[in-house]
């Protein structure tokens, strides 16, 4: 999809389908003042059926008496209640609807600055649309060719044309993470992540740096040794470095858990629903979403990325419980079930990226814990921090994005449910206690006083069976945390 921007009279603008916002209980299209007169008539008739309710779409012919083939009102709801998300959810539909129609080209007027700050507008406009175009259908033997193209029309372009263009890199890094989060097992492995990486930092000039099964073991991985160890798919630890600023100057540390299969191990998954388990990898993706985007936009913060892949298999040389494993950092852990395999790989990622670089913040991203779905379904990420500055930040981020989180607490109570009576800790609590909570007790022991979040997405990685539908996340993927977090690295 080519985006563009004109300063252009709604009402004179040629194009396959233009396409405005309508208010509830409204009788007029925002941005859409002067129209034919018979045009109008039929508009008027539509705005009854459609009425302004959010996500309604309505298409009005116009017989030719204007230059628009055909005219789209959107419904945005009640004007109170309109939030960052509701024009990106609407813009959707709309692109959605240009898509089935087969349309080469269609156009959005932008609602006035009255409703919504201009550049917001046009980025949640730019976002909504390219997003809900996206179609995994790589392994389908008759495949999309094209999509529309979309002009936005505002009456006023100073500063615009930025914020397309930096809403195009972002919506492409939402994108990109999907389509690798996507790819089946057979497809993606711990050495395809490594090549997709290699990739993306020869094209935009990061540093990559892959580590192989042996030099893991030498360096003393622990955890991404014993969980990797039972497949024939060798593990890796990939590491992407986007210098923006002073090379003195400390890094954000982003680390994402890609386990490109997950089994359970020795502690095997019911089969029901395995077949999902190609997301436990979606960490890891929206950390190379991320520094996609981060490189492209050319951010002015020094920023690296660190994600441990494995594949969990049961085998000959797998991991066993009653095991223990000496993590990076030294810390020893008793392993009571091998399907806790994340925080091991973790852990290793967080103490390395701590010792490796001093960051000034430390945001890990995990597919991590069933509990975080019991607990907060499948909106919602949980989030845990020793650092409150550092959640006020993210949570702001949050509210511009609609990408939503929720703080779990962390207290001694917790890292005590973790502790062990043969080692250092275990990697499950007590119970099925808190298991959000123990998980991230248990990455706290692999970090020393850095200032770090932990991010679960377990239940908003992809979508599941009672994720809330929008446009702009089709089946499958959901690129979770990749806009949160590029919203947060510009406001820093």
């Amino acid at each position: 999809m080519k985006v563009k921007i004109e300063n252009s009279n709604s009402s004179k603008k040629k194009t396959e389908m233009l396409c405005g916002f309508v208010l509830e209980g409204s009788d007029k299209i925002l941005g859409l003042n002067k129209i034919n007169s018979k045009i109008a008539d039929s508009i008027k008739q539509s705005l009854k059926d459609n009425n302004g309710e959010m996500g309604k779409v309505t298409i009005v012919p116009t017989n030719k008496k204007i230059l628009a083939k055909r005219i789209l009102l959107a419904g945005i709801g009640k004007k109170e209640k309109i939030t960052n998300d509701t024009i990106r959810f609407v813009s959707g539909k709309i692109a959605q609807k240009a898509s089935e129609l087969k349309l080469k080209e269609f156009s959005i007027i932008t609602p006035p600055s009255y409703l919504i700050e201009p550049v917001s507008a046009v980025s949640q406009i730019t976002e909504g649309c390219k997003m809900s175009l996206y179609k995994f259908d790589k392994f389908k033997s008759k495949q999309e060719t094209s999509t529309p193209d979309l002009s936005i029309l505002v009456s006023n372009s100073n500063k615009i044309s930025k914020a397309i263009k930096n809403s195009e890199i972002i919506s492409d890094g939402v994108i990109y993470t999907k389509s690798v989060a996507n790819l089946p097992p057979n497809e993606c492995t711990p050495s395809t992540l490594a090549t997709f990486s290699k990739n993306i930092a020869k094209k935009n000039k990061m540093k990559c740096t892959v580590f192989s099964k042996n030099e893991l073991e030498k360096k003393g991985f622990g955890g991404i040794t014993a969980v990797g160890k039972g497949s024939k798919n060798e593990p890796k630890l990939i590491v992407l470095e986007h210098h923006g600023r002073r090379s003195n100057e400390k890094p954000i540390v982003l680390v994402g858990k890609a386990v490109t299969f997950d089994t359970g191990g020795i502690s095997l998954k019911p089969g029901e629903k395995m077949d999902e388990m190609k997301f436990d990898k979606c960490g890891g993706c929206t950390v190379l979403g991320i520094m996609k985007a981060v490189s492209e936009l050319k951010l002015p913060v020094n920023v690296v990325g660190i994600i441990p892949s494995v594949e969990n298999m049961p085998g000959g040389e797998s991991y066993r419980p009653g095991d223990i494993i000496k993590l990076y950092n030294g810390k020893t852990a008793e392993i009571l079930n091998t399907d806790a395999e994340g925080r091991l790989i973790l852990a290793d990622a967080l103490a390395y990226g701590e010792k490796q670089y001093s960051p000034k913040a430390i945001i890990y991203f995990a597919t991590l814990t069933g509990a975080c779905i019991v607990a907060l379904g499948t909106n919602v990420a949980a989030i845990v921090s020793n650092n409150d500055r550092l959640t006020h930040k993210i949570k702001e981020s949050s509210k511009r994005t609609t990408e939503e989180v929720w703080e779990l607490p962390l207290n001694d109570d917790y890292m005590d449910m973790v502790k062990s009576d043969v080692a250092d800790m275990k990697n499950i609590g007590i119970g099925r206690a808190a298991g959000t909570i123990t998980a991230a007790a248990f990455l706290r022991n692999a970090i020393e006083e850095t200032p770090w979040t932990h991010i679960d997405i377990a239940g908003v990685a992809w979508t599941q069976g009672a994720t809330k539908s929008k446009p702009y996340n089709p089946k499958g993927a959901t690129g979770f945390g990749v806009r949160l977090i590029l919203d947060y690295l510009q406001k820093i």
